[in-house]
């Protein structure tokens, strides 16, 4: 008899003490990038319109592009199918400041319009608003009236639909997100919303939203004050380096100082489900510079991709373009690498590389991206991998 020296008390009383937590299970498919549109210019068709623009600045200007036909193909089928993966109507910085009058007519108007998106079955998988910031007082009750609007029209319309999405910018401080939680829950209660389904993303666009008074890592606070209302943690290229002190020249997305701050939000949202979400560029592919315009935008989704950041902003139909081909660019070149490591893995036959069961998971996870998005079908995965073994793992 194997002889031990603890007992099942003593196990049972350190396990009692501990909190476990298993590798957090995927959220399902997350979208490739979020569409920002000022409010006042919302229309009933904006996912479809977007879609035909971005066909049409391809169709006029698709020599401005190196990208492989192959990519091209199947971008233009997604243009065509499901332009828009997730739409943010902005009622913050794109928006301004009208008179309270118009921002609450605006507000009912959006909450319509998301209503007949989802009845019409052209709502893009995911869609929500961005409200004001609660920096001061006047901002903090402007934006709370318009998400009060907002939430209350929609439930009124259509009851709460699925992939509603809320952004909450400039964050300083956790006390903010507290009061936050206190008010969704609220708005649940009264609008007979089940508890805890009204959630919402961090923008980390303030420099106390990643170091904050004390020195410490700000990022993790304000994730457990959410109180697991937490869904993503979204970078803002332009209020972070502003508040960097920057020069206009230096405010860009590849700046050390934003991969300081991505870094800091991947470390701090790492095992916690909570999605990255890179923030957008200024640079836009219109009128003459359309080719300068995709060639930037192209070359930092590539640069999001490489550095874990799979989702990204998108502020203009023509940057539907260069967002889907990079993403597909980028998936299809690293697929056949990740499929054969996993494989081996699978197959318990090794090779050059040995990976561990979290590489593994990552190989599976990257491959099952591939497909939500479009890059690659669920079978030209399973012909790579040589097994349809690999999308459990993912």
């Amino acid at each position: 008899m194997v002889r031990t020296s603890l007992d099942g008390a003593i196990i049972a009383d350190v396990v009692e003490r501990l909190s476990f937590v298993d590798d957090p299970a995927r959220r399902g498919r997350q979208p490739v990038h979020t569409c920002y549109v000022p409010a006042g210019r919302v229309t009933p068709g904006l996912p479809r319109e977007w879609g035909e623009q971005a066909l049409a600045a391809l169709d006029r200007h698709g020599d401005e592009l190196d990208v492989a036909e192959p990519i091209l193909v199947r971008v233009r089928e997604k243009l065509a199918r499901e332009p828009v993966e997730d739409l943010r109507i902005d009622f913050e910085d794109g928006y301004g400041a009208p008179a309270d009058e118009a921002e609450d007519a605006d507000a009912e108007r959006a909450a319509r319009v998301v209503a007949g998106w989802h009845r019409d079955g052209t709502a893009p998988p995911w869609s929500g608003i961005r409200f004001k910031s609660f920096h001061t007082k006047a901002l903090l009750e402007r934006g709370v009236r318009t998400l009060d609007i907002f939430l209350t029209t929609l439930g009124s319309e259509l009851g709460r639909p699925h992939g509603l999405a809320l952004t909450f910018p400039k964050v300083t401080s956790p006390a903010q997100v507290f009061a936050l939680v206190d008010l969704l829950e609220v708005l649940e209660g009264r609008l007979g919303f089940a508890a805890g389904t009204l959630r919402f993303e961090i923008q980390i666009e303030t420099t106390q939203s990643i170091v904050d008074g004390t020195g410490a890592l700000a990022v993790p606070r304000l994730i457990t004050a959410g109180g697991g209302r937490v869904s993503g943690l979204h970078f803002g290229t332009y209020d972070y380096t502003a508040a960097c002190g920057l020069d206009a020249a230096q405010q860009h997305l590849a700046h050390p100082a934003c991969d300081f701050a991505r870094h800091t939000m991947q470390v701090s949202a790492a095992g916690t489900r909570v999605w990255l979400s890179d923030g957008s560029t200024n640079v836009l592919p219109v009128g003459d510079a359309v080719g300068a315009g995709w060639r930037t935008h192209h070359a930092l989704v590539r640069r999001s991709l490489e550095h874990g950041f799979h989702q990204g902003w998108d502020l203009h139909p023509a940057q539907l373009v260069t967002r889907y081909a990079a993403v597909y660019g980028y998936y299809r070149e690293t697929a056949g690498e990740s499929a054969r490591r996993l494989g081996a893995y699978l197959a318990g036959t090794g090779g050059a590389v040995a990976d561990e069961p979290a590489t593994a998971r990552a190989l599976a996870r990257t491959l099952r991206r591939a497909v939500d998005c479009g890059a690659l079908t669920e079978p030209e995965v399973t012909a790579l991998v040589g097994t349809e073994e690999w999308s459990a793992h993912a």
